[in-house]
């Protein structure tokens, strides 16, 4: 029997059973509809609607899910209308279909975590449509202004895809939006001037995409929104004072702002922020006291990398109880908070300029990181190792970042397996360190990484595993000669996959600072190594001239963040190699167990070598020949005097 025979045989028994029933040209169009995304495992011998065989699947799972729902209440409760269609983590690998519109009744379409290609159908614009979600595929092309046709939208949720062009201005025309979600995409262009009448906007994000210009006053007409993230988006500053009008702010983050230097911006009437997240945005000024009087439902506050200044207020007591605090890189000043020193959770204050009434503190009391957080660490060894004495200085440094100790040819690659932290520095037993400042965003992540691929080629046992890092990581060497040195960093990337899946689609991009100095910017390593799980090492030359070696990873707010899932972005690094690019002298020198075993090994190897090429010429065999000769007449004459004295 033919499947439209098999359909209209299927309906009309549910008819006959007085079962509320699809129409056929909604089975129909759910057959063109499975073509078009790749969709297999829909079977049409029975209703689609009756949540069998392939149209739900039970339980769901984290971020996957498989489901058809349909609203059987039309007609006195004997027809059904397709209402939604949430096939999400699939990996279909087909195309966003135009047939959508045949279902006139579909309100949510959700294809989140797939491998879909192709552009967004316009012909959508005609469809009553409140949800659309296209997280995570590899859609391209531009956004069709057509989308703003559709009344009843109220989430377009478009982030981590290829798409290209500006957002169109007919987008401001969308009466009761609430979620425009376009972060890790390829836009460019200002926002238009329109979205300022989105004022039923509860999430916005455009982080990680190439937009121009400023960020527009026009932000302080959406009243109402919750969620704010403008990270690595392009966008200049200053944070307009406009803002002070978003009082329902519960999570705002803005980072990593080319432009001029604005004061902080005033933030007073935010009483409802949990997460507050003004990063890289070259702020000046002092902290603002209120933050620690009124945001009294604060769970995380990062301002680190800006350009504060002052005092850390007393007021700042009242964020004790709060998860996360993060002021690195700034220039505070003053005495070290003593309830700091006894209370907090994951209080980063490296790169500062503060002072402490004691000078044994450590970089590391509790969980509160001091790397390099008090006054006196322009030259030489950062304060807080000051007590730390070399027992001899070094010349080079090998680290295997997240791994145990391994032998590369010789060469001894330290340990790097310490848990690492938010809020943490770890001190090696020779002569580095390590400095991790941040948490992965919305997920509990690890700060190692152990891979299960298998690398080919040299060195492949250094990346076997990976330090991670969400924000900053700093890796530190001390005891250093002076002089010229070669860096080497080990990179390959083991978090995605090499194959047909939305696991494929991740990008991570981050920047490479060596002695202050920026020297790699939005690097991705599957870019630059030409796929995921192939290795890749970048070399530099770094001056050391205080006997310390800084090396540091940061996270500019670009790449994905939630492929495969959320909190998946940020710094990778395998490992770590520094030579000197000069002879040390020979009370500097320490040479291995390794090295003395080749060495000897060589050395016998060159005998015996010698002795083959002699044996081969033929004078090692007269040389032996001759002495034989010689011992047998030596024999013979005392054999003769003894006979002569018998």
């Amino acid at each position: 029997m033919s499947i439209p025979g098999l359909l209209f045989l299927i309906l009309l028994v549910g008819f006959a059973s007085g079962q509320p029933r699809l129409p056929f040209e909604e089975v129909e169009s759910l057959q063109e509809i499975a073509r078009t995304l790749g969709k297999s495992n829909w079977d049409f011998s029975v209703d689609p609607c009756s949540g069998s065989s392939g149209w739900l699947t039970l339980p769901v799972i984290k971020w996957t899910e498989n489901n058809l729902t349909c609203d059987c209440t039309f007609a006195n409760n004997t027809i059904c209308h397709v209402v939604a269609i949430v096939l999400k983590s699939q990996n279909l690998n087909g195309s966003l279909p135009r047939e959508l519109i045949e279902l006139p009744f579909l309100q949510v379409f959700d294809m989140s975590r797939n491998y879909l290609k192709g552009t967004i159908p316009p012909e959508w614009g005609s469809m009553k449509l409140v949800n659309i979600s296209l997280l995570g595929n590899r859609e391209t092309g531009s956004l069709p202004k057509e989308l703003a046709n559709i009344s009843t939208l109220s989430d377009l949720v478009l982030e981590y895809n290829q798409l290209t062009g500006s957002i169109p201005q007919e987008f401001g025309d969308l009466p009761q939006i609430k979620r425009l979600l376009f972060t890790s995409n390829n836009l460019t262009g200002e926002l238009p001037e329109n979205l300022a009448k989105l004022t039923t906007l509860t999430d916005f994000r455009i982080g990680d995409n190439n937009f121009q210009g400023s960020i527009p006053n026009f932000i302080g007409n959406w009243t109402n929104i919750k969620k704010l993230i403008i990270q690595g988006s392009g966008l200049s500053g200053p944070i307009p004072s406009t803002i002070a009008s978003l009082t329902q702010l519960t999570d705002l983050r803005i980072s990593d702002l080319n432009g001029n230097e604005p004061t902080f911006p005033p933030l007073r009437s935010m009483t409802k922020m949990k997460t507050l997240i003004l990063r890289s945005c070259n702020i000046l000024g002092e902290l603002p006291s209120y933050i620690g009087e009124i945001m009294t439902r604060l769970e995380v506050l990062d301002l680190s990398f800006n350009k504060l200044t002052g005092r850390i207020p007393d007021s700042f007591y009242g964020l004790s109880k709060i998860d996360y605090i993060y002021l690195t890189g700034n220039s505070l000043t003053g005495l070290l908070p003593p309830w700091m020193l006894r209370e907090g959770r994951n209080i980063d204050l490296s790169y500062n300029n503060l002072t402490s009434e004691s000078s044994a503190l450590g970089c590391q009391p509790r969980e509160l990181n001091l790397f390099a957080s008090s006054k006196g660490n322009s030259s030489g060894i950062v304060s807080c190792l000051r007590s730390f004495q070399c027992p001899r200085r070094y010349y080079s440094l090998h680290i295997d970042c997240g791994g145990r100790e391994v032998d590369d040819k010789g060469t001894s690659y330290e340990a790097d397996a310490d848990s690492g932290g938010p809020s943490h520095f770890y001190q090696s037993n020779s002569n580095w360190g390590f400095s991790s400042t941040g948490h992965f965003l919305d997920d509990d992540s690890p700060f190692i990484w152990l891979n299960n691929s298998i690398i080919s080629g040299p060195n492949s046992q250094l990346y076997t595993t990976a330090r991670l890092s969400p924000l900053s990581l700093t890796y530190y060497g001390f005891c250093l000669i002076n002089g010229n040195y070669t860096v080497n960093l080990h990179f390959a990337e083991i978090m995605f996959t090499n194959d047909n899946t939305y696991s494929s689609l991740g990008r991570r991009i981050f920047d490479i600072y060596i002695q202050g100095k920026l020297v790699l910017k939005d690097f991705n390593i599957e870019k630059e190594a030409g796929g995921v799980n192939k290795a890749i090492t970048r070399n530099f030359t770094a001056v050391v001239t205080d006997n310390t070696l800084d090396i540091r990873f940061y996270w500019a707010g670009r790449g994905t963040n939630g492929i495969p899932y959320k909190g998946v972005y940020g710094p990778l690094i395998s490992a770590i190699s520094v030579d000197s690019d000069f002879m040390p002298s020979s009370e500097n020198r320490n040479i291995s167990a390794g090295a003395i075993v080749g060495i000897v090994v060589a050395v016998l190897f060159a005998v015996l070598l010698v002795l083959a090429i002699l044996w081969w010429n033929g004078s090692l065999r007269c040389m032996v020949h001759w002495n034989t000769n010689k011992s047998a007449k030596r024999a013979q004459r005392h054999r003769n005097d003894g006979f002569r004295s018998i």
